[in-house]
């Protein structure tokens, strides 16, 4: 499935000057931040060759985007909630903890674009009170980091960076492969956990293995 600007542009014919893709990555980790890329466009008709959805690509190629999506739209960000964080808050609030840090880095914005059908950007009416940080109007679109340029392009900026970080983590704990599997829950880290116990970057709120 090939992307397109299709979606940003019924979003710039209805008003918006500035929409902005946003994905997430480390949702389902066991260990590390969750992710949030944000990249922001004003109308135009191209995007960069190659690009699609970061699961569709190998590493090398993710890589190898990311110098050319620095000139891709207005602007761009990643956002990370810290394990503690969504220790504290719970995984719907850590996404949207992210995703406001990005937001902040990429200014002001008319629209966003959202992947899924779950909005877990925009505060439920009852929550407004002791969240009240607002948010840009928000479309959903199911496989939108497969159809949407913009969110392709966060889903890959999100990848890569949160892949570096985790493994410049496993570099302080090598025992429990995060190099590979970045933190979710492959055989060899849930043995990890069970002969190891979990570090500070797991999330400890979650039904993690019981160490042995």
């Amino acid at each position: 499935m090939t992307v397109s600007l299709a979606h940003e542009r019924a979003l710039w014919d209805a008003g918006a000057r500035v929409v902005a893709g946003i994905d997430e990555v480390g949702r389902g980790a066991l260990a590390g931040p969750v992710s949030v890329g944000v990249v922001a466009v004003a109308a135009c008709d191209a995007w960069p060759q190659g690009l699609a959805d970061s699961k569709q690509l190998t590493p090398a190629q993710r890589e190898a985007l990311c110098p050319i999506l620095a000139d891709f739209g207005v602007a761009r960000a990643v956002g990370h909630a810290s394990a503690a964080e969504i220790d504290a808050v719970g995984i719907v609030a850590a996404l949207r903890m992210a995703a406001l840090r990005a937001l902040a880095v990429v200014g002001a914005v008319d629209a966003v674009i959202l992947d899924g059908k779950h909005d877990w950007l925009t505060v439920a009416p009852s929550l407004v009170d002791l969240d009240p940080e607002p948010t840009p109007p928000v479309t959903m679109v199911i496989k939108g980091d497969t159809l949407c340029a913009s969110v392709a392009a966060a889903s890959v900026l999100a990848k890569v960076e949160r892949d570096a970080l985790m493994r410049s983590a496993h570099e302080a704990h090598p025992d429990y492969g995060w190099e590979s599997n970045k933190g979710y829950g492959a055989a060899g880290h849930l043995a990890a956990i069970r002969r190891l116990g979990p570090t500070q970057l797991h999330r400890r709120s979650w039904s993690l293995p019981t160490a042995q």
